[in-house]
């Protein structure tokens, strides 16, 4: 299934461009959602121990 040929056929740079600032703008989103999780996590499990003493 080859894409259809056009702006984002990923031969033109405005295409390739655009893609990668949307990967680099998706693996930057996803390190601080899994940040905020790991955060949440942790002060959860912090409270249940504090809860438990």
């Amino acid at each position: 299934m080859a894409p259809p040929p056009g702006l984002y056929s990923g031969t033109s740079t405005l295409a390739l461009v655009a893609r990668a600032s949307a990967f680099g703008l998706g693996l930057i989103y996803g390190n601080i959602k899994l940040k905020a999780l790991k955060i949440k996590k942790n002060s959860q499990i912090k409270a249940e121990a504090k809860a438990h003493h």
